[in-house]
């Protein structure tokens, strides 16, 4: 399991006193366990998030008993992009959570080769599952499209049974659409053949003037 070093923060400490020392503010809290305030170093955070994400447990160590959590929510900077505040939710053992989980797309869809263009309907999947159970991806076969009018749903995934999806097994993850052609470029006029609003009855006037002189 993956470990984070924490401690406790004191609600009068500022927060910007905080993160200069290298440090994040952070909560955790649970169904069994109240809000409660500490800090968490903010490379080993990282290192972390980049490892488990919000779908994998983290043991909390440091403050009384461990705490099983997961990633509940990271506040980022706005410019810098580094995380300034980070929630931790602390799981009950043996119980279903709630969670999404990303899809990773793996292989090449034959149907590319006869002009298809495969639509990544999904990007990531809520499911029900105990926390041990948790992936970090769950992978999505794209081989499996091989004509125009193929597509990829839920169940096709072929998740286990410790797996429950929380949306309809026939929605689509992935479908296949076919390119369109692009409309042939118009003929290019002369300028020469194009007739200026106006010129025709111009001329006609001038015709009609010169008759009008000569009689």
């Amino acid at each position: 399991m993956i470990e984070l070093n924490v401690q406790a923060r004191d609600k009068k400490e500022k927060l910007d006193g905080i993160r200069e020392k290298g440090k994040i503010p952070a909560v955790f809290y649970g169904p069994k366990e109240d809000n409660t305030l500490i800090t968490v170093n903010e490379r080993e955070f990282i290192r972390v998030w980049e490892e488990a994400g919000g779908s994998a447990i983290v043991d909390l160590k440091g403050i009384g008993d461990d705490k099983e959590v997961l990633v509940h929510d990271v506040a980022w900077h706005p410019v810098k992009g580094t995380p300034i505040h980070v929630d931790f939710y602390c799981i009950e053992r043996g119980k279903l959570l709630t969670v999404t989980v990303p899809l990773n797309f793996v292989g090449v869809a034959p149907v590319e080769k006869e002009g298809g263009i495969v639509v990544k309907v999904m990007h990531e999947i809520e499911v029900e599952v105990k926390p041990r159970d948790i992936p970090q991806s769950i992978d999505v076969d794209v081989t499996l499209l091989t004509a125009l009018d193929s597509n990829i749903t839920i169940s096709d995934l072929n998740l286990p049974e410790t797996i429950k999806p929380t949306s309809e097994v026939t929605e689509n993850v992935v479908s296949v659409t076919q390119a369109q052609e692009e409309p042939e470029p118009e003929e290019e006029r002369e300028i020469t053949d194009i007739e200026i609003e106006g010129e025709e009855n111009k001329e006609s006037e001038e015709g009609e003037k010169t008759e009008s002189t000569e009689e």
